[in-house]
């Protein structure tokens, strides 16, 4: 059922808050619980993003909720005192620059995915006006650009070491970590249309000249092998971001999901029909299945590498 904003006479978003806050406030909404994320509020209220970004923005500026990495936004242990200052009333002690913009609206799209970022929800965010921004990016294009790069170069890759085995599990261990870190990176990644950013051009470099590259007659070989990692990386890493986007979308973590899956499960169990299926661990762990599909994959380029 849908809660009646109060505050009537106040606009859209300050309805919102005021909705929210009291569900707080009734316990409804206790500490550490999820609040509705943007997606949710522009559903269940029928405002625009930039109205739901508004209401979240405001609740957190009272300290009623904060942003908590891989569960959105929740309400805080000690609602209406904020503890630790937001992005938005650090703005005033923090000079804007392209790279407190890129760093915001990297924390943006990790907890909400891509789809809930905008310039607009960056200037909330920093307390600053929409146009503020563009004295330092052209436009959302430049700012998605912007931050997957800053996402491929917050690691910086080792000098290769001579085991060409040894180069790509740190290549791949490393992308498969910044994907955990930032689930939505995997879809800025393409081969038809490649991603043309120093950061993403220096990790194949780094590669081209682990598989010898600098001799002509490996160069269609090394890119081959490059091509044939990355496909199984980013493959494995869309899980991750389709698993952000459906929380976004539902309000459902992962573990959750699983857990109200328990009746149906039972059920197809009781049939007999699966016996070797339920004999495994449910829901798979997805590091492990990175582990061994990493390894049998440098198992099969071994061959054309090596030659």
């Amino acid at each position: 059922m849908t809660a009646e904003p109060t505050e009537e006479d106040g606009p859209p978003y300050a309805r919102i808050v005021g909705a929210i806050r009291a569900r707080i406030a009734s316990g409804e909404l206790r500490p550490g619980d999820r609040v509705p994320s943007t997606r949710q509020i522009t559903r269940e209220w029928g405002v625009a993003m930039a109205t739901a970004t508004k209401a979240l923005t405001a609740l957190r500026r009272e300290g009623l909720v904060h942003a908590k990495p891989g569960a959105g936004t929740v309400v805080s242990d000690r609602p209406g005192r904020p503890a630790n200052p937001t992005s938005a009333s650090r703005a005033a002690d923090v000079a804007l620059n392209r790279e407190t913009i890129i760093a915001t609206a990297m924390g943006v799209a990790d907890l909400e995915g891509l789809a809930a970022l905008s310039m607009r929800r960056v200037a909330t965010e920093l307390g600053v006006s929409t146009m503020a921004l563009y004295r330092h990016v052209e436009g959302k294009d430049a700012l998605v650009h912007l931050i997957t790069d800053a996402a491929f170069t917050e690691t910086p890759l080792p000098e290769p070491p001579s085991d060409w085995r040894r180069a790509l599990e740190i290549s791949a261990r490393r992308d498969w970590r910044m994907y955990r870190r930032h689930p939505w990176a995997a879809a800025r990644v393409s081969v038809p249309r490649p991603l043309l950013t120093p950061g993403g051009l220096a990790n194949v470099e780094w590669l081209m000249r682990v598989l010898g590259a600098d001799r002509p007659d490996r160069r269609e070989a090394a890119m081959q092998a490059i091509i044939t990692l990355t496909a199984f990386v980013v493959g494995m890493a869309t899980w991750l971001g389709s698993d952000l986007d459906e929380e976004q979308e539902t309000g459902v973590s992962n573990d959750q999901w699983w857990c109200s899956q328990d009746a149906e499960l039972a059920e197809l169990e009781a049939t007999g029909r699966f016996p070797l299926l339920f004999a495994v661990d449910v829901p798979p762990d997805l590091d492990s299945v990175f582990e061994f599909g990493l390894a049998r994959l440098l198992d099969g380029l071994a061959g054309s590498v090596e030659e």
